[in-house]
């Protein structure tokens, strides 16, 4: 059946949590009491990435794209848009800049530089009807390599297309598939590594929500390629919608004969099972995550010998992380000198990011590798929130570093990240701006590999306790000259010697921040200041003579330590002020110093 309209209303996580599924329902209620159930299909997709503007609806074909849509929302549009033809004005995306109202998604400023390969299905399709996805020449991949492509042949075109890892180390890709697939074994296996532990970042989960189809193809194009008959998706257990998608999905696809036995007729069989992880973050190492698989604690063990080579229950065994797998299909499907005249000379093809902190379009975006910072955050991103000064930018999550505004016409890339100290890492990118401490926000991500060490070796678990004890120090006022070099002393010998990734990248906020704001560092040390104004021990607030006695500052403090006449100059007991801010942030007449 033509459908006169197509409602796509995004149902990610993110919507979700915005009451999008109960927009969903109140959309389908008004359909039929308008009775135009058959003029208007109303579609659940996954992310539409641009999460500051959720819950978001798109109505086709006119691409009119409604933000900030509440449930109440859903009869005005069906009786205004669907039936009468008239969009509400209200709800339309308006550019902020301009006040304009783009003629197309791809002329909004968020979506304008972007490039989908990985979430090209991602609000375009139900994740949930496996002939959506066949319906964008999904599995079509699977049919070529199984009938008009040897295992070699698979192997070939993925090693011809550069594409990398995108979980972190950006090892080539084909080039792991081709030790698997050179090895003599019974059995191998081929697993998803989903266990997405950055903070701030969700590319992997929206991936599953809204496209999961694509990650179980190209799974079973690497069985196929390396000989591997069983494969595992680890996620981490507090995905539930992913992990409802992805059951979804792999029972649709046995059905249909595109996974399980004799996969359309050849003598190819390939399955999959879900494993769920409980949130430790040192399970995305791969060693871990096998072992965790196996049914053991997630801890790490040297290598060599690699999980290519004797992984899984000691058999060779295929890691890829979700974003990975999902650049497979296309690949195949489109070959590999389309996807290697995508980005720079030796990163090829797209990246996902997961672009947070202070600015003013957060969410999710697919860029060209080689993109640079700059337009990644004043072009798609919209600039800093508020106007304020770019300070820095967070990439690789606590494993990465800052990069600064010197850099912000630097190529993302693998090795151009690497050079200034930071890294692709699984693509969280979070900005910030002046009001944020460089020494905060390392004790924040150092805080985070510190709780999530596994404790397995002593580089790891003692130095990174270490390192925080003595950022903890300086933050409070208590910090020495010769700290700066211990922390460096101290990171060196973790990137050496701890056993995985986790330790050996936990101190590079710490080198990356001492490298880029010793000045910062200083100020905490030499001066007992906080520039940026952040460190509690280290802040004292008063009140000038600009002070109206207007009482809102009084008003708003939470241990009521601001007394004062109306109209008459208030004054801070020092003693009980727990520095807060509220009454810096709350005074129109600038009458509260922050020294």
């Amino acid at each position: 059946m033509a459908y006169k309209n197509y409602i796509m209303v995004c149902t990610g996580t993110g919507c979700e949590s915005s009451k999008a599924g109960q927009l969903y329902e109140n959309l389908n209620a008004e359909l039929k009491a308008a009775g135009v159930e058959e003029e208007a299909q109303l579609v659940k997709t996954g992310c539409f990435g641009f999460c500051e503007q959720g819950p978001i609806v798109k109505i086709l074909p006119d691409e009119t794209f409604y933000v900030k849509v509440k449930p109440e929302d859903a009869k005005e549009i069906v009786a205004e848009h669907i039936v009468k033809g008239r969009p509400v004005d209200r709800l339309i995306y308006k550019e902020p800049s301009s006040d304009k109202t783009p003629v197309d998604t791809d002329n909004i400023g968020f979506y304008r530089k972007q490039f989908r390969i990985v979430l090209r299905n991602c609000a375009v399709i139900n994740p949930e009807i496996i002939d959506e996805y066949i319906a964008r020449d999904g599995y079509g991949a699977l049919e070529k390599a199984l009938f008009e492509m040897s295992p070699d042949d698979v192997l070939q075109e993925i090693k011809d297309s550069g594409l990398r890892g995108r979980g972190g180390a950006g090892f080539p890709t084909g080039t792991k598939w081709g030790f698997t697939k050179g090895v003599e074994a019974d059995q191998k296996y081929i697993v998803c590594n989903a266990d997405e532990g950055d903070p701030g970042a969700y590319m992997d989960r929206s991936v599953l929500e809204g496209d999961p189809h694509s990650v179980l193809e190209a799974m079973a194009i690497a069985g196929y390629t390396v000989g591997a008959s069983k494969g595992f998706i680890y996620i981490r257990a507090e995905y539930p919608l992913a992990i409802d998608r992805l059951n979804l999905a792999i029972a649709q696809a046995k059905e249909y004969g595109l996974l399980g036995d004799n996969i359309l007729g050849t003598d190819f069989s390939f399955d999959i099972e879900l494993r769920l992880g409980a949130g430790a973050f040192v399970c995305g190492e791969e060693t871990a995550l096998l072992a965790s698989i196996e049914g053991k604690r997630g801890m790490p063990i040297p290598r060599p010998p690699f999980p290519a080579v004797k992984g899984l229950w000691g058999k060779p065994t295929v890691i890829n992380n979700v974003e990975t797998w999902a650049n497979i299909p296309v690949i195949l499907l489109k070959g590999a000198k389309w996807f290697n005249s995508i980005g720079t000379e030796t990163s090829k093809g797209t990246k996902v990011f997961a672009l947070t902190g202070k600015i003013n379009n957060s969410g999710l975006i697919e860029v060209p590798m080689g993109t640079t910072l700059r337009e990644i955050i004043f072009d798609i991103g919209g600039g800093i929130a508020g106007g304020k000064p770019f300070k820095a930018a967070q990439t690789g999550g606590p494993s990465g570093g800052c990069i600064t505004p010197q850099f912000l016409d630097t190529p993302i890339d693998y090795e151009s990240l690497m050079s200034i100290g930071s890294m692709m890492g699984s693509g969280g990118m979070i900005v910030m701006d002046e009001d944020d401490c460089m020494i905060d926000v390392t004790k924040f991500y150092l805080e985070f590999t510190v709780d999530e060490s596994c404790g397995k070796c002593a580089p790891c678990r003692i130095g990174g306790r270490t390192c925080y004890n003595i950022l903890d120090r300086i933050s409070k006022g208590k910090g020495e000259v010769e700290d700066l070099q211990k922390l460096k002393d101290i990171g060196h010998a973790m990137r050496k010697a701890s056993l995985c990734g986790l330790g050996q990248t936990a101190p590079n906020p710490v080198m990356s921040t001492m490298k880029y704001f010793e000045d910062e560092y200083k100020a905490h040390i030499e001066d007992n200041k906080c520039p940026a104004g952040k460190c509690k021990d280290m802040l004292s607030f008063s009140i000038n003579d600009n002070c109206v006695g207007c009482t809102a500052c009084a008003r708003v403090c939470p241990v009521s330590c601001i007394s004062g006449e109306v109209k008459q100059k208030h004054v801070i007991d020092q003693d009980k002020c727990i520095k807060c801010g509220q009454c810096f942030t709350k005074c129109k007449f600038e009458a509260i110093d922050r020294a």
